[in-house]
């Protein structure tokens, strides 16, 4: 293979343009934007992560770009691309996200409603919390719910509304679960593409023992 035929293509990272897609009304002219401007970027995101990932987890890792093709309707208000050790789908398995809304790109780890092993993982969760506590940055934000934007930072939760959290996914048949780094949209206009990568790498690695811990 020649070296030209090696060389990885940069992450340019996101811009006002991919933020203020968020913005415009319709369904079709916003998911034309979407399709246009963000998910080129998510599936380069993708190609560039899944093989790191791949290591880490021990297992092969598949990118899967949101397609949002169940909407009829309403517009998404915030797209992604997920990276899951199945190769057809990732909702019903735990896996990783980057994404974004109009308002800050999201790096975390999810465990959502359709996962059957939830509340096998909240069990396990329960029993480790005190290392969850420990390990997960006091930065972190955790979410009951991947359709809002907003979450609770790891360091402003005590110890029993951490617990809460497990507890509802063990016991909600609907509930998710959430964990990772919000950042905001004018600091992500400043962070070099390539930094960015080097970031996802971080947040990733560090979500990983929960991950693990959703997959024993």
């Amino acid at each position: 293979m020649s070296q030209s035929a090696t060389v990885t293509t940069p992450f340019r990272g996101f811009t006002e343009q991919d933020f203020d897609v968020f913005e415009i009304e319709g369904l079709a002219p916003r998911m034309d934007a979407l399709i246009e401007l963000v998910r080129p970027k998510l599936h380069q995101l993708g190609d560039r992560l899944s093989d790191v990932l791949t290591e880490w987890c021990g297992e092969p890792m598949f990118p899967h770009v949101a397609k949002h093709a169940r909407r009829t309707i309403n517009p998404p208000h915030d797209t992604w691309v997920a990276f899951a050790n199945n190769k057809r789908g990732y909702k019903a398995y735990p896996h990783f996200q980057i994404g974004l809304w109009s308002s800050h790109v999201f790096v975390q780890f999810a465990i959502i409603y359709e996962c059957p092993g939830k509340g096998a993982f909240a069990e396990r969760a329960l029993a480790e919390l005190d290392s969850i506590r420990r390990s997960v940055p006091g930065s972190y934000v955790w979410s009951k719910d991947h359709m809002i934007p907003t979450g609770m930072v790891h360091d402003n939760l005590n110890d029993e509304e951490l617990a809460e959290l497990f507890v509802r996914l063990k016991s909600v048949k609907a509930a998710e679960l959430t964990c990772g780094i919000h950042i905001q949209r004018d600091e992500m206009l400043r962070l070099d593409g390539e930094a960015f990568i080097r970031l996802a790498e971080t947040t990733f690695r560090t979500l990983l023992p929960l991950y693990k811990m959703a997959m024993a």
